[in-house]
């Protein structure tokens, strides 16, 4: 038996962009066969619909709501909700954190400002991991591609938020280059899209017990299949991205700017 789980989606009031409150996707994922769902709503440095002028504990108790709307209601129907967040540097560098929790949130109010190496140093040492989320997006908003190979442990190489193909082709083929381990996930703002469109997902083996055991299986790469619509990741040899490339290092440090180098 495969259990299939969503690994990116936002909730209000935490995300801006979003339109559903989390109990709202319960149903929905549950009627399309999912075992469970990841909240991960836009964190401090992206799309936050909280006031950033709020002390850290209220900032954090706001953010986390729609998190526990989902669980309130996944408890309900038997169906599982785990937490995580997603922080973006520079208007459009994101990474999906995963492993950890509201309480170690209010412990470090300091990740407000950490750079991207601070972040994964942390987040590693606390039993967390890091994803870097949609790593060849290209949008109005976003002025360059950041690779940051020392500061992930895993691509997500299929969003189903991204409006080109090539995209997602790319990531994989990125993310198998550095062999690291692959994830798939919809980025969905609202429920009700989960009925109209192809959502994406990832398979495992065994049930998760906490959104610990989602951490051990990305970092031993147990992950036993993606979700996502056909021929989505196929890469053929023409993709290529329109703006800057930068591959930094774990410092932040800009290393190489060729992206036929890492594909």
């Amino acid at each position: 038996m495969k259990y299939l789980y969503e690994t990116h989606l936002h909730t209000i009031p935490a995300s801006a962009c979003a339109a559903s409150p989390g109990a709202d996707y319960i149903r929905v994922y549950q009627d399309l066969g999912y075992t469970g769902i990841i909240v991960t709503d836009h964190f401090c440095g992206g799309n936050t619909a909280i006031p950033q002028n709020l002390p850290w504990r209220e900032w954090i108790n706001r953010f986390c709501q729609g998190y526990e709307d989902a669980k309130e209601e996944g408890d309900r129907q038997g169906f599982d909700v785990f937490f995580g967040w997603e922080e973006t540097f520079d208007g459009g560098d994101d990474y999906l954190i995963y492993g950890l929790d509201k309480a170690w949130l209010l412990e470090h109010p300091e990740a407000r400002n950490w750079t991207r190496g601070e972040q994964y140093r942390a987040v590693k040492e606390a039993g967390g991991c890091v994803v870097q989320a949609h790593p060849f997006r290209q949008h109005f908003y976003i002025d360059r591609v950041i690779l940051s190979t020392g500061c992930v442990d895993a691509v997500e190489v299929a969003n189903a938020g991204n409006n080109e193909q090539s995209y997602d082709a790319l990531a994989m083929r990125y993310a198998r280059r550095l062999g690291l381990p692959v994830t798939a996930g919809s980025d969905i703002h609202v429920a009700e899209q989960a009925r109209e469109r192809y959502t994406f997902g990832i398979y495992l083996d065994k049930k998760l017990n906490n959104i610990g055991d989602f951490v051990t299986a990305i970092r031993d790469n147990q992950i036993s299949g993606l979700r996502f619509s056909q021929g989505r990741c196929d890469y053929h040899g023409g993709e290529t991205v329109s703006i800057p490339v930068e591959v930094r290092d774990i410092n932040d440090r800009v290393i190489n700017k060729n992206l036929k180098e890492l594909i």
